[in-house]
């Protein structure tokens, strides 16, 4: 962002509207870093702000940067892809309000929030941009939105500005789209409103999953080659930041049966020195024996936490490409063999 902020020209009238991955417990200083940069002025927006040229409105720690038509609406809606403020929010309301006027860019960024938003910024015919995944620190949130999304460029950061600068200054060509009700009440939920009243079960089919943070029910969600999931309280998930959680969630699981098991083997002592104490050697004998019965139990379960793999689809890309490619050497190489003995 500091290298995009300073290389833009100090007049450039495009508002700028950036949501950046923090925790909720920090202070956000993105705005005072941006203003070392550049005269354009930064700030975290605050909601109802009215949208003004020549300025960049960042999302405030722990809350939701949404657009509605000249105005900003800054909420604490349930988390999207376990984030607040998350991208697709931001992109799904830019893009409703002001279709293919919008210019959606995704950077460097681990799993793969801002794809479903990115697609929708397309779907109104807005333009989509990301940073080249070679050039980026963490590849994978501009490699999803290129795997996903039909992208108009894929640049390194240096170049980023200068195409900003050239793209707000093309003519934009006059189009007539219809207005998609699923987009109007995911912002809305987005928002704070309601997912029960928007029918949020009406929104797609239910599925066998169950929210990682409030386990209630989820909806799959269907955008062409994209799928999300949705719970009726509002926290959305695209299948790799659920496929993370789910992962998350079984070590916790596994880890609260282990302190479960030392708990009862740290009882189990106890109770046995009272009886050694009390000069009970057979039944302080029985307390041990199933002490040391629950800890070998338990450490079966430390096995399964030592081998529990945090699962990503990044991750199983990646296995099934590097094995494609020793296949294909192998495969190389009994052929060299095969002309050989030919």
């Amino acid at each position: 962002m500091k290298k995009i902020v300073k290389s833009l020209p100090e007049d450039f009238q495009t508002p700028i509207f950036v949501v950046w991955h923090m925790s909720s417990n920090v202070r956000g200083v993105l705005p005072q870093v941006l203003n070392r940069e550049n005269k354009i002025f930064a700030a975290h927006a605050y909601d109802k702000e009215p949208v003004r040229p020549n300025r960049i409105y960042v999302a405030p720690p722990d809350h939701h940067l949404l657009i509605e038509n000249g105005m900003v609406r800054v909420t604490h809606g349930p988390k999207e892809n376990r984030f607040r403020p998350a991208i697709d929010p931001l992109f799904r309301s830019a893009a409703y309000a002001y279709e293919n006027r919008v210019i959606g860019v995704i950077l460097s960024g681990g799993l793969d929030d801002g794809t479903a938003g990115l697609w929708t910024v397309k779907q109104y015919g807005g333009i989509a941009i990301v940073q080249d995944p070679r050039d980026a620190e963490m590849p994978s949130m501009p490699e999803s939105a290129s795997r996903s999304v039909q992208v108009d460029y894929s640049v390194p950061v240096d170049e980023i500005a200068d195409l900003l600068v050239r793209v707000v200054n093309e003519p934009i060509k006059k189009i007539k789209l219809s207005k998609d009700p699923q987009t109007k009440k995911e912002i809305e939920i987005s928002s704070g409103e309601s997912p029960l009243e928007k029918g949020e079960f009406k929104l797609g089919k239910l599925s066998p999953f169950t929210c990682p943070e409030c386990h209630g029910v989820l909806s799959r969600l269907r955008n062409e080659g994209i799928i999300r999931f949705r719970c009726h309280t509002g926290h959305a998930y695209s299948v790799e930041t659920l496929l993370s959680a789910i992962s998350e969630k079984i070590e916790d699981s596994l880890y609260n049966v282990l302190r479960g098991m030392d708990e009862n083997v740290i009882l189990l002592n106890h109770i046995g020195d009272h009886y050694a104490e009390n000069n009970d050697a057979k039944l302080a004998a029985t307390y041990f024996k199933k002490a040391r019965e629950v800890s070998q139990r338990s450490e079966l379960v430390r096995n399964l936490i030592r081998q529990h793999e945090q699962m990503s689809t990044e991750k199983i890309d990646y296995v099934a490409d590097k094995s494609g490619r020793n296949s294909t050497v192998k495969n190389g190489k009994k052929q060299k063999q095969l002309q050989t003995k030919t």
